[in-house]
């Protein structure tokens, strides 16, 4: 009898574990079905686990552990689509089940939608994964490169910075840092993050060129072109490179080496038409320079084929053409001092017919014009005159009008005749009414050279 109380409680504790454990079989069912979290799938090789989370997809589509296991096996294996449609599924069947890793299915979510050039999907998986998960390399450097996508440079830099402190040594989060940096102006930064970059990856062109900018933007020029020129026959960036080396030079008056930069890109087979234009507009202007009238006004006329009205291209062609078809008019306007002045000579001695005509003193003003001094005698009357040939296709003011004026007082000469290539102000013309000094514009300045006889040029009389 003393027994029975010990049976007693042997048998309560029995059924007691008996019935805890059905109830806890019954909690480890599959999800939907009343319980919280089923039997994780535990196998040797990939094939096994894939069979083993079909079969229980066959019996509820919805079977977290299922879904992450087909995951786990299609990101492994880098099938982006399975595991894109995996973890896609997953995050729908199992929001809000505080047994789901958050981070890592929307991580994978997003990474395999990059895969595939879903970038919408991608941006979206990593974000929610960033928030859950703020020091993630993988999840900054993605999210740093879809936002350098999406033009967002400053989300970028935030991004990019947290991937780079992760691992400094990741040369495609250098990359993007630098040229995103660079969108926004930061300069040298953007310097130092792209030179490290191209440390890891000589061979990224475009990290050089973009380094080549930014030296041009903090005004290291030297370096710029070095690395300018070393691009210029790189087939993608070579017309861009020789773009920016010869408008370097062209900046430096260093007009041959531009002409080179610029006839090196012009080389390329296949040039964005953008940039075709643009070279060709400059090389016209480096021609201009050397007075290569003929080949800027070729340049000219090709860019006005494909962009009738880029920049002030027409302008351009009305001014060179007349200059191209007169040589006294090239000379006039843009030739050297010394050939300006020999020709300011000869309008001067040719100026009065039959008259005695003798130069006394020739200045020059910075090369925008030259005074010339002339006694002149002829059957008539003889005078001292004063001729100021001004180097200019604008509009004359005037301020150089009373300037002239002063100097025809100094030089106590009779008469000032002021000559331009352009056109003379109403200001300028009404200064002169009632002084003795006439204005000749373009009209009659080509009458003067048209005029001028080149055998004349033995004839001119020496100071």
């Amino acid at each position: 009898m003393d027994l029975l109380p010990v049976v007693i409680v042997i048998i309560f504790l029995a059924l007691v574990i008996l019935i805890g454990n059905a109830v806890l079989s019954r909690g480890k069912g599959p999800a939907g079905k009343g319980g919280k979290k089923g039997k994780r799938i535990k196998a040797k090789d990939h094939a096994q686990i894939l069979r083993e989370a079909n079969r229980r997809l066959a019996q509820n589509p919805k079977d977290p552990e299922a879904l992450a296991a087909l995951g786990d096996v299609y990101y492994a294996e880098q099938s982006w689509d399975k595991s894109f449609k995996a973890y896609e599924t997953l995050l729908e069947a199992a929001a809000g089940n505080p047994d789901l890793d958050e981070f890592e299915g929307n991580k994978r979510y997003g990474l395999s939608a990059l895969k595939l050039g879903r970038l919408d999907e991608a941006y979206k998986g990593l974000v929610i994964a960033h928030a859950v998960k703020a020091e993630d390399f993988e999840t900054n450097y993605n999210l740093g490169y879809l936002e350098f996508q999406k033009r967002q440079y400053e989300k970028a830099i935030f991004h990019l910075r947290l991937a780079n402190k992760q691992n400094v040594e990741h040369a495609m989060t250098l990359r993007y840092l630098g040229h995103s940096l660079f969108k926004v102006k930061n300069y040298k930064e953007a310097l130092s993050c792209l030179k490290r970059a191209v440390d890891l990856q000589p061979d990224d062109k475009e990290s050089l060129f973009a380094m080549g900018e930014c030296f041009h933007e903090i005004g290291q020029e030297e370096q710029a072109i070095r690395l300018f020129t070393h691009l210029r026959t790189d087939p993608a960036l070579g017309p861009s490179a020789a773009l920016f080396a010869g408008t370097i030079h062209l900046n430096q008056r260093q007009f041959q080496k531009a002409v080179m930069d610029f006839e090196l890109g012009l080389r390329h087979p296949d040039i964005k038409v953008e940039v075709l234009v643009e070279i060709k507009y400059r090389l016209a202007a480096a021609y201009l320079k050397e007075q290569e009238i003929a080949k800027a006004v070729g340049l000219l006329n090709e860019i006005q084929q494909i962009f009738p009205n880029y920049k002030d291209t027409p302008a351009q062609l009305a001014k060179y053409k007349e200059l191209n078809s007169n040589r006294n008019l090239q000379v006039y306007l843009l030739s050297a001092t010394s050939d300006f002045i020999t020709l300011c000579r000869k309008i001067t001695l040719s100026f009065f017919p039959k008259a005695k005509v003798k130069i006394t003193d020739i200045s020059v003003q910075k090369n925008d014009w030259a005074d010339i001094l002339a006694e002149v005698e002829t059957s008539r009357w003889s005078d001292v005159v004063l001729f100021r040939m001004i180097r200019s296709t604008g509009t004359i003011g005037e301020l150089v009008l009373r300037d002239f004026h002063a100097r025809i007082k100094d030089l106590k000469a009779g008469k000032g005749y002021c000559i331009t290539g352009g056109v003379f102000s109403d200001e300028a013309k009404k200064f002169v009414e009632a002084r003795l000094i006439d204005l000749m514009e373009k009209d009659k300045l080509m009458g003067l050279l048209n005029n001028i006889d080149t055998r004349q040029k033995g004839l001119l009389i020496d100071e």
